[in-house]
């Protein structure tokens, strides 16, 4: 399995197998903790070979600096199954977060954990506006 694309973003959609990302990001800004960020978007690429085939267990962890989890983890199962006349097959994850809630200011991590083992992860900073 290989992770083409781990983005946090404004906004993602899934059309016809395509990924669309809009306004992918690292950072936040806020004046004050904690910083809450009315909606945001994890959006997932992953290309999978014909031996990889059947359910994976795909799960996304916010993780503070201090190694602690920033909100509950998101957790699902997708299925993949490449067509025969391919080499691989492609899964899109998109994940639309309402209302995320950082505790304080500082360097955080998204992690993408599939079938209990860590695949890519992303930094995301809250910083402090001027």
């Amino acid at each position: 399995m290989n992770v083409e694309i781990l983005a946090l973003c404004d906004a993602a959609n899934d059309s016809h197998g395509k990924l669309n990302l809009l306004g992918a990001f690292d950072s936040l800004w806020a004046k004050t903790t904690p910083a809450v960020h009315p909606m945001c978007t994890v959006a997932i690429r992953m290309r999978f070979s014909h031996s990889e085939a059947g359910e994976h267990r795909v799960a996304i962890h916010f993780i503070d600096d201090d190694g602690q989890m920033a909100m509950p983890p998101v957790e699902g199962a997708i299925q993949v199954q490449p067509k025969p006349e391919d080499t691989s097959a492609v899964a899109n994850i998109v994940l639309n977060i309402q209302g995320l809630r950082l505790e304080h200011f500082g360097e955080y991590s998204v992690n993408l954990l599939v079938d209990g083992e860590e695949a890519a992860c992303l930094p995301l900073m809250v910083r402090q506006a001027p």
